[in-house]
């Protein structure tokens, strides 16, 4: 049986871009960064809001309102995921803007931070709704993106086949087949290997240098992962084969839990037949809150934000949390976990795996040159094991929390190209 846990809700989830606020001014701080330069890297330099019609399935036409956001492109073009989800918000998009900013950098791609999104609930639409949204979105903020100016890719409830509906409707606009204006997009249309895999894998590299640096070994390692979607279930399988034990799963519908191990392709089988992780035979069922606070030595959160408050932090039992997600952890949560000695890899550098191979498919876009996927998990590697030892480096260095390190490294290489470049006119 699991243990009793808390099941108190946090009344005080903050608005993100409020935290994403907070995590660049604890950096800045560290960093001693000049008032001007926080002055420029605290605003999002382009701030696109759109409401544009689609006729549904019933005739009746429905305004949706959109987003797209671009924090910083000083070290190159915009880079960032759609997401359709009825609490897309702009604070939210503009803190996963900026969020992208510091994940490029410290990777060391070049690349400035975007991000966009659209406020709809994608399970109640049809998917000839929404294409035509999609289509109709790509229109409105066309202005914006380009394979040079800014380069969407998928989020939460968008996938490839969202990017090609992009890409299509890019290219009919501007006569020609434009492949580099996103990434993420299926493979018969200028899409990378590995791409699917990506930000699950990068986040395993990162576990995997984590866990040398910390003593544990990964063999028999108890695991828990929130959110079955892409980089959940990628994560959880990835994890399997090196022999951890996967102990928790859930996705929005709720979480299993079996101390014998969860074999997750078996999961993966039972969710594409039922719509869920729920219900899986042999396992009990519990809560998202609960799922976070098992017994284990890794914990996965790669849902959405806000998972991880003051609340629950003083009730996490793992000793690495490894971010698969975008901003599960709150700024309060952050000390909590730091003090209480628990391992995290911030979610800039433990899911850029994901933008990483984005960046390796706007690459063999450009070039019409494509990698076979050893090449691409190769190099993917290289990348998340050097950013994790850099950030590692400035965490010793500065004897701070890890995230802190991660963006006193992205917000350095950011405000040196700022510098370089210089403030035009």
């Amino acid at each position: 049986m699991v243990a009793t846990k808390s099941v108190v809700i946090d009344h005080t989830q903050r608005d993100p871009w409020s935290v994403a606020l907070e995590q660049f001014g604890i950096a800045a701080d560290k960093l001693h960064l000049d008032p001007n330069m926080r002055a420029i890297l605290a605003e999002c330099q382009r701030e696109l809001t759109v409401h544009f019609p689609v006729r549904m399935a019933d005739g009746v036409v429905k305004v949706f309102t959109g987003y797209r956001v671009q924090h910083n492109t000083t070290r190159g073009p915009g880079k960032g995921g759609i997401r359709y989800h009825p609490s897309v918000s702009l604070g939210e998009v503009k803190a996963l803007a900026m969020w992208m900013t510091w994940k490029c950098a410290v990777v060391g791609i070049p690349y400035g931070g975007a991000k966009g999104g659209v406020v709809c609930d994608p399970k109640t639409m049809s998917q000839q709704q929404l294409e035509t949204l999609t289509r109709r979105y790509t229109t409105e903020i066309e202005l914006l993106i380009g394979p040079d100016r800014d380069i969407p890719a998928p989020d939460v409830n968008t996938n490839a086949q969202t990017m090609a509906w992009i890409m299509d409707t890019y290219s009919m606009h501007h006569g020609y087949t434009a492949l580099a204006v996103v990434t993420g997009k299926p493979l018969s249309i200028g899409g990378s290997e590995g791409r699917n895999e990506a930000t699950a894998r990068g986040a395993v590299y990162t576990i995997i240098e984590a866990s040398k640096h910390l003593g544990i070994d990964l063999e028999g390692s108890r695991v828990v992962v929130q959110g079955y979607g892409n980089a959940g279930s990628f994560s959880a399988k990835l994890m399997a084969e090196l022999g951890a034990r996967v102990v928790g799963v859930s996705d929005t519908s709720g979480g299993i839990y079996s101390p014998k191990g969860i074999d997750p392709m078996r999961v993966d089988a039972y969710k594409r037949e039922t719509g869920s992780v729920t219900g899986f035979p042999g396992t009990e069922k519990l809560s998202n809150a609960e799922l976070l606070e098992l017994d284990c030595d890794i914990l996965i959160p790669a849902a959405i934000e806000n998972q991880i408050g003051e609340h629950n932090a003083p009730l996490i039992k793992a000793k690495i949390v490894a971010e698969a997600a975008n901003g599960p952890t709150s700024p309060e949560a952050d000390r909590i976990l730091f003090d209480r000695g628990v391992f995290l890899i911030p979610d800039i550098l433990c899911n850029a795996g994901g933008v990483t191979v984005s960046y390796f498919e706007w690459v063999q876009d450009l070039q019409n040159l494509f990698w076979r996927e050893a090449t691409i998990n190769a190099r993917l590697k290289e990348v998340m094991v050097k950013s994790f030892n850099d950030v590692l480096d400035m965490q010793k260095k500065n004897k701070v929390d890890m995230r802190t390190a991660a963006y006193m490294v992205a917000v350095a290489r950011v405000a040196e190209a700022t510098l370089t470049r210089g403030i035009y006119p």
